[in-house]
């Protein structure tokens, strides 16, 4: 994963994590923490894509994915995945965050 690729993973998650603390108000750990779960998950994500060759096959064959290289389609999936992740993730935290309260 290039340096390009991970700011773009640790940005869409953060991002990611966001939206979900806005979206469930109930579930949300504060700005900062969603955007630190956001920023794990997305980085995780964007990783796990990667190391699955997710983000080359998603992409359309081209000279700049066969390289190793980054073109809009891989752009697109990396910011998607890692959204997802940062998603997931703050998700993920509120919750057990929420069981440890009662």
């Amino acid at each position: 994963m290039d340096m390009v690729s991970l700011l773009v993973s640790l940005v869409s998650g953060a991002v990611g994590g966001n939206i979900v603390g806005a979206a469930m108000k109930d579930k949300s750990l504060g700005g900062l923490g969603n955007t630190i779960a956001g920023l794990i998950g997305g980085g995780a994500g964007g990783w796990i894509m990667g190391a699955m060759g997710m983000l080359g096959k998603m992409a359309p064959a081209a000279a700049g994915a066969a390289s190793g290289g980054m073109d809009i389609g891989s752009i697109i999936a990396n910011v998607a995945g890692s959204g997802i992740g940062g998603a997931i993730l703050t998700w993920i935290v509120s919750y057990f965050k929420g069981q440890g309260a009662k």
